[in-house]
């Protein structure tokens, strides 16, 4: 499959990047390779998770989130060297949360005229376009789950992963995955109880 292929020679490159004392050149070989991954992680989170940022007046499309996200991680492997393909793309998933509500955050405390990439103007802000109180929370809770408990929800919850596949990027039972996922989904039903549609119960632990 070329999916295990392409997790060989990531794999590969973080061998390398562990032992260079100059990290770009590897990170941007590594980045390169592993760039449709990326784009297929950015277009399910922009699209599951964000769908407002890609109504104007933002417009975000997946390409730009991608160049946003491989400039961070530029910037962040010159100081943290993954060494396993689930750390480097734990570490992709963390700045992709982090670019998507840092446009969030700056849309909604600039509603009026705001650019928020580079070369990038934005007109006025259409009504209901607003993150609402409800959805900073909601994204709150979901950032302050325990990082295996949240790793899971992101894989299965956000990028549309099964279990299985789950279980065999993190190199634990199916079981395990279950656990963590059942765990963060009863974290977020008690801390987001009063969200929840009256006839909807919170999941059993």
């Amino acid at each position: 499959m070329d999916d295990d292929r392409t997790t060989a020679v990531i794999e590969r490159y973080l061998v390398s990047l562990a032992g260079e004392s100059t990290a770009d050149p590897v990170v941007r070989a590594l980045l390169n390779r592993a760039v449709d991954r990326l784009q297929m992680l950015c277009a399910n989170l922009l699209h599951r998770s964000y769908p407002r940022l890609m109504r104007p007046p933002l417009n975000l499309q997946t390409d730009e989130l991608l160049g946003s996200v491989v400039e961070r991680l530029l910037k962040a492997m010159r100081e943290i060297r993954p060494r396993t393909v689930r750390e480097f793309f734990a570490l992709a998933n963390r700045h992709m949360r982090w670019e998507l509500n840092d446009l969030a955050r700056r849309l909604d405390e600039e509603p009026d005229a705001i650019e928020l990439r580079e070369g990038l103007a934005m007109a006025a802000e259409s009504s209901g376009s607003e993150l609402s109180p409800d959805g900073r929370r909601i994204l709150e809770a979901i950032e302050s789950l325990p990082e295996d408990d949240r790793e899971v929800f992101d894989l299965v919850t956000i990028q549309g992963l099964t279990q299985v596949e789950v279980a065999q990027i993190l190199d634990v039972s199916s079981k395990t995955v279950q656990r963590r996922l059942n765990r963060s989904l009863l974290s977020l039903a008690q801390r987001l109880d009063d969200l929840r549609p009256a006839d909807q119960t919170p999941p059993d632990g």
